[in-house]
């Protein structure tokens, strides 16, 4: 039979303190937890805490470590140490491997913990998803299939307009899709691309000569080819973000206005708003509106509208600041907004970003916030 003889090893310390005193655990949670094939690094986090994205700050982790994390393998034991009056985890890996002479030794090589399931968030790692405003229109077209073929299918020849050497080998085919439109400013942030397949370079030229190696949909002239993109790294570490993040959710993935847990929405914020791989984004529904039913409170509102919306004009504030203020009703009294539920960033674009839904104690909508927990 197996033996193991277990030594601890301690992961990593700070370089900078990180404090741990806003850190809840879970009221039953283990002394030490061992990994099993299956476990993702959200579930075994959840285990011990009721925060799960607080996770670098019990491993004591720094940012490059948070970047670039240790592995976690199935058979390592995860355990938490409170010596110091403050809860930090450490691994215990297996040093040492002691066999029976009458087992067979089977293939020992173990895949890491991932942070998710990887088979939810699959399509959305190896494929763009998001096309920037302009990609499209410069991308090579598809002009024809071989023969008199229409639909182009897996195995098929088809003809680029051009693609020169140099260009790339590998190709993506999509469709243009939903145009993604920024809820509060209403500007363009994208186009939600609908993939169709992939291809290969057979021949170089105006015209080009492809294969398709792969199809989803089947592909038609007019379909547009992007260069395909490296696997996005998967290694990330679940924690909040170091900034003050306020953005909505755009879209549920499959065009649903609803959904729950293990469900992939689209955030109308990206890199340039701070956002990473990991970070864990608080899912919040707005407070409803409700009759005021105090005149004296009433009255005050409107004073207060008035004196605030004399300030801005005096000293020039934008023109969004002013329109705000003046689309307050004082009749009118907001209710607290609601946390209900996680997301996790898990691929991020310029200016909009994909997450998976974590945690859902209620359905989850379009419009609905989503903060810096």
């Amino acid at each position: 039979m197996y033996k193991y003889i277990i030594t601890p090893l301690l992961l990593c310390c700070l370089t900078s303190p990180v404090l741990a005193d806003d850190v809840k655990l879970q009221e039953n949670h283990p002394d030490r937890y061992v990994v099993v094939k299956g476990d993702t690094l959200w579930d075994i986090s959840a285990r011990f805490l009721k925060d799960p994205w607080q996770w670098p700050k019990v491993w004591r982790m720094n940012r490059d470590q948070v970047k670039n994390p240790h592995r976690i393998y199935p058979g390592d034991v995860v355990a938490l140490d409170m010596s110091n009056d403050q809860p930090e985890l450490k691994l215990l890996s297996q040093q040492t491997i002691t066999l029976d002479p009458n087992i067979r030794i089977e293939s020992l090589e173990k895949e890491a913990v991932p942070t998710i399931q990887p088979s939810v968030i699959a399509p959305f790692l190896s494929q763009p998803m998001i096309i920037e405003a302009d990609q499209l229109d410069s991308s090579p077209i598809i002009i024809a299939g071989e023969e008199s073929r229409v639909a182009i299918t897996a195995g098929s020849t088809a003809y680029a307009n051009k693609i020169s050497d140099g260009d790339g080998l590998h190709w993506q085919i999509y469709r243009s899709g939903k145009t993604l439109v920024d809820p509060d400013t209403k500007e363009i942030l994208g186009t939600e691309a609908i993939y169709l397949g992939d291809a290969n370079v057979v021949k170089y030229g105006e015209p080009a000569k492809i294969t398709v190696t792969r199809f989803k949909e089947e592909i038609f002239p007019n379909d547009k080819l992007v260069l395909a993109v490296d696997k996005i790294p998967d290694d990330y570490i679940p924690r909040a973000p170091e900034t003050q993040i306020s953005g909505r959710i755009m879209t549920i993935y499959g065009g649903v206005a609803e959904t729950g847990r293990n469900s992939i929405v689209s955030i109308n914020r990206g890199k340039t708003d701070g956002l990473e791989e990991g970070h864990v984004l608080a899912i919040n529904r707005l407070g409803r509106l409700v009759k005021n039913p105090d005149p004296k409170l009433i009255e005050d509102a409107k004073k207060n509208k008035e004196a605030r919306l004399k300030e801005l004009k005096s000293s020039h504030a934008a023109k969004e600041q002013i329109e705000a203020i003046e689309s307050i009703d004082p009749n009118m009294i907001k209710l607290p907004d609601e946390r209900i539920g996680l997301v996790m960033i898990f691929r991020t674009f310029d200016r909009v970003s994909y997450a998976l839904i974590m945690q859902a104690a209620e359905s989850i909508h379009v419009l609905d916030t989503v903060t810096t927990p």
